[in-house]
């Protein structure tokens, strides 16, 4: 390991989340490749040098972005005997099928707030597969106030590349977006590739992924860089022509036309229409309009990964399926990012007036 890399990897535990020597961390991968597993471990060895109580734990695949984790990362985060409790109420089974209504929720929540005190300080998810999007995520966070650092798809390259970002000055520009977005009510996109989309974001708030996790209850990827929301519901109309599928640029473009805020059609000769196409069509949720991310980490180039293609500086990406745990409605066990180089983003205030956020892929803060 280069001793950039292993710099980053001592300012997860000092920098971005400001790990105290008495806190709880728990690491954990999904054992999905020997990158995942490897990198998690030397995690692992140089968390013991900042905290006296670091867990790690390599747990079974999901198979999905946006799965609830298995039972053994439950226990590990938020103590045995919650989910003794929630089992014991026949709560835990819906919980993680993400088939649990409102009143089952609450009781969810009332029993995680009886017993938050076991939970763990601080989160670091290294699975192949992403927990952003999940109620243990959102729940840890909400409730228990630990700090989770989500690192789906990372591998080692990372270190020395996004995650050598000087962390001050994205936090600032990613907060300076984050306010402009939250000026205006409607968005419009188009994209050189043909990609035309345009939503509602009244009512929305967009957050901002900073990569700095020090205060209890933050949540960020890591690497970080993105502003990020939910558009409303129903109001997405337009084309979505998708040139990277999540960790491959495709051999021909997908097209995915969005009416009513959901994924009509996909039309396109790649092999990867079938794939997407058997996601969206396991639940109508899936074909939602989740999310747009807007990228702000200069030190992030990748395209072919979508950990670090969605924080590109200049880029764009939209998200199929789940948005419940960032403001939205829509509640499915799928989630998915795709990323849209040189957009063009123009926000649309209350009174109709206009701003290019984005030009080509140019960033426009003044």
């Amino acid at each position: 390991m280069t001793d950039k890399s292993q710099k980053a990897i001592e300012n997860m535990f000092k920098v971005n989340m400001g790990i105290k020597k008495t806190e709880r961390v728990l690491i954990f991968t999904d054992g999905f490749n020997s990158g995942i597993k490897k990198t998690g471990k030397r995690i692992y060895n140089t968390g013991k040098k900042y905290t006296d109580y670091v867990q790690y734990i390599e747990s079974n695949p999901t198979e999905c972005h946006g799965t609830e984790p298995p039972e053994d990362l439950w226990e590990a985060a938020f103590g045995s005997h919650t989910v003794n409790e929630l089992k014991k109420q026949k709560l835990f089974q819906p919980l993680l099928l993400k088939k649990i209504g409102e009143k089952k929720l609450t009781e969810v929540e009332n029993i995680i707030i009886s017993n938050k005190k076991d939970a763990v300080a601080a989160v670091i998810a290294l699975s192949y597969y992403s927990t952003s999007h999940t109620r243990f995520r959102d729940m840890l966070n909400k409730i228990c106030r630990t700090r989770y650092a989500s690192m789906p798809l990372f591998d080692e390259k990372m270190l020395s590349g996004a995650m050598t970002v000087d962390w001050k000055n994205m936090h600032e520009r990613t907060k300076d977006i984050a306010r402009i977005v939250n000026r205006n009510e409607s968005i419009d996109i188009d994209c050189p590739n043909g990609t035309a989309i345009s939503f509602s974001i009244q009512g929305r708030k967009a957050l901002a992924d900073t990569g700095i996790i020090t205060k209890p209850g933050q949540f960020s990827n890591l690497p970080a860089g993105e502003v990020y929301l939910a558009p409303v519901e129903g109001t997405a109309n337009g084309q979505l022509v998708l040139d990277w599928a999540p960790t491959r640029k495709l051999k021909s473009p997908v097209t995915a036309y969005v009416e009513q805020g959901m994924v009509r059609k996909l039309e396109g000769k790649e092999e990867y229409v079938k794939v997407l196409e058997d996601k969206l069509n396991e639940k109508k949720e899936n074909r939602n309009i989740a999310e747009l991310g807007i990228g702000t980490n200069d030190k992030a180039k990748r395209p072919d990964n979508i950990l670090e293609s969605e924080k590109i500086l200049g880029t764009i990406h939209m998200a199929f399926g789940d948005n419940s745990s960032f403001g939205g409605k829509v509640s499915t066990s799928f989630h998915q990012d795709y990323v849209f180089f040189g957009p063009t983003v123009t926000l649309i205030s209350k009174k109709g007036n206009k701003r290019i956020l984005l030009q080509k892929g140019r960033l426009h803060l003044k």
